[in-house]
């Protein structure tokens, strides 16, 4: 029976240490996520505050931004792939 709560309790541990690796290689995607999210609100609070079309732009704005923040982080995990620099 003992040996039974061993098994499960060294089951139970495996997929924990790969979810933190996994969540080790997405640091840097999350943060350039959030940066383009903040320029996009940003653009688009600008042009809506311009335009008098708030709750137009905001969305807009903020859907481009996260498309530039997914452009971002996937330029910069390709350049931390590579050892030399080079691209």
């Amino acid at each position: 029976m003992d040996e039974n709560k061993n098994e499960a309790l060294e089951a139970s541990q495996e997929p924990v240490e790969s979810e933190n690796e996994a969540h080790e290689d997405n640091k840097n995607g999350g943060s350039a996520m959030a940066i383009g999210m903040c320029l996009g609100v940003a653009i688009g609070a600008a042009i809506g505050a311009a335009t008098g079309k708030m709750g137009l732009w905001m969305p807009i704005g903020l859907s481009i931004g996260m498309c530039l923040g997914l452009a971002i982080g996937s330029r910069n995990a390709g350049k931390k792939d590579d050892p030399d620099g080079k691209d």
